[in-house]
C-alpha cells in the first residue's frame, strides 16, 4: 500500500450567491436535488463520524495515525462548515433543507444513543468508504461536473479530494481497536446494512427536494437523472466494483491508489491561491 501524505486540515470558503439551488446542474434539476440532498446529510454526519473516532483518540499508540486522526477531525469540521452555509442557501432558496437536516440529526442521536462505539465506527467507516468511492468516481471522470457552475464545482473537488485524502483514517482505527474476525463480520454486515439505508434516504429526501422546487412533472429530468447514475456518467456503476471490494477480508482503503487526484488538486490550489477545479498538463486551468 502507498505510503499516504499527512491529512491536512484547511480553511477554505465557497462563495455560492450566485448559485442557481433549483437547477444547478446542467443534467436537470432531478440530478441538482440529489446533490443538494446528499449536501445535507453532510454537516451532522461529519459529526457522528468525528464522534465515532474521537472515542478511541487517546488509546491509539501509532504516531501517524494519532495525526491523521486530528486531520481527518479537522478536514470533517470544515466540510461541516462548508455544506451547512450551502444548505442555508438551499432552505432560502425554498428549499425543505431544516425539515431534511432535523431528520437527519434525529437518526443519528438515536444511534448514538442505542449502538455501541464499535458499530458506530463501523458505521462511520463503511460510509467514509462509499463516500471515497463517489468521490473518486467524481474526480475520474469529469462529466460528473461538466459544465457545472465554477463555485460549486470547486466545494464538490474539494470535498472529494479531502474524502480520499483522509479515505484510511478511521478505517486504520477501527482496524486497531476493533478488529480480528468479529470485528470483520460487523463491518461487512453494517457496510450492507448503512449502504441500502443511504440510497434509501438520499433518494426519500431528494424526492422531497424535488416536489419542493415543483419539478416532480418533468420527464425530461427524470431520464436525465436515470442517466446519470446508470449509464452515462453512471456513477452507481461505476462504483460498484470498489463497493464490493469493500467485503473481502485483506480490504484496505489504499489498495485503491488515488494518490494521483490529490496531487493534481494541491498542484492547481498552490497556483490559484483557491480552492480550484484542476489544472491540465499544461499547467493552465482545466
Amino acid at each position: 500500500m502507498p505510503q499516504t501524505a499527512k491529512v491536512e486540515r484547511r480553511d477554505i470558503h465557497f462563495d455560492l450567491s450566485k448559485i442557481d439551488f433549483l437547477n444547478w446542474h446542467p443534467a436537470g434539476t432531478h440530478v441538482t436535488q440529489l446533490l443538494n440532498a446528499l449536501s445535507l446529510l453532510f454537516p451532522d454526519g461529519e459529526r457522528f463520524f468525528i464522534d465515532s473516532v474521537r472515542h478511541y483518540e487517546k488509546r491509539i499508540t501509532d504516531p501517524k495515525l494519532k495525526q491523521d486522526v486530528k486531520g481527518f477531525i479537522g478536514q470533517e469540521a470544515m466540510h461541516g462548515r462548508e455544506h451547512q452555509v450551502y444548505n442555508d442557501a438551499l432552505q432560502a432558496a425554498g428549499l425543505p433543507a431544516e425539515e431534511i437536516q432535523a431528520q437527519v440529526v434525529e437518526m443519528l442521536k438515536l444511534g448514538q444513543k442505542t449502538l455501541s462505539p464499535r458499530a458506530q465506527l463501523a458505521i462511520t467507516i463503511a460510509l467514509e468508504h462509499f463516500t471515497a468511492i463517489l468521490a473518486d468516481a467524481l474526480l475520474s471522470d469529469d462529466r460528473i461536473m461538466a459544465d457545472v457552475p465554477e463555485e460549486m464545482a470547486a466545494l464538490w473537488r474539494w470535498h472529494a479530494i479531502e474524502e480520499t485524502e483522509h479515505k484510511a483514517v478511521a478505517y486504520d482505527v477501527y482496524q486497531e481497536m476493533e478488529g480480528g474476525v468479529w470485528g470483520y463480520a460487523v463491518r461487512c454486515w453494517l457496510m450492507f446494512t448503512v449502504s441500502l439505508d443511504f440510497l434509501y434516504r438520499s433518494y426519500k429526501f431528494q424526492h422531497k427536494m424535488i416536489k419542493a422546487a415543483g419539478a416532480q412533472g418533468d420527464k425530461q429530468g427524470q431520464r436525465n437523472y436515470l442517466k446519470f447514475m446508470f449509464t452515462s456518467p453512471g456513477i452507481l456503476r461505476q462504483v460498484f466494483p470498489a463497493w464490493l471490494s469493500y467485503f473481502r477480508p485483506g480490504f484496505h482503503p489504499w489498495k485503491h491508489d488515488n494518490r494521483h487526484h490529490v496531487a493534481r488538486w494541491k498542484k492547481a490550489f498552490t497556483a490559484q491561491g483557491s480552492a480550484p477545479g484542476f489544472l491540465d498538463e499544461s499547467g493552465k486551468a482545466a
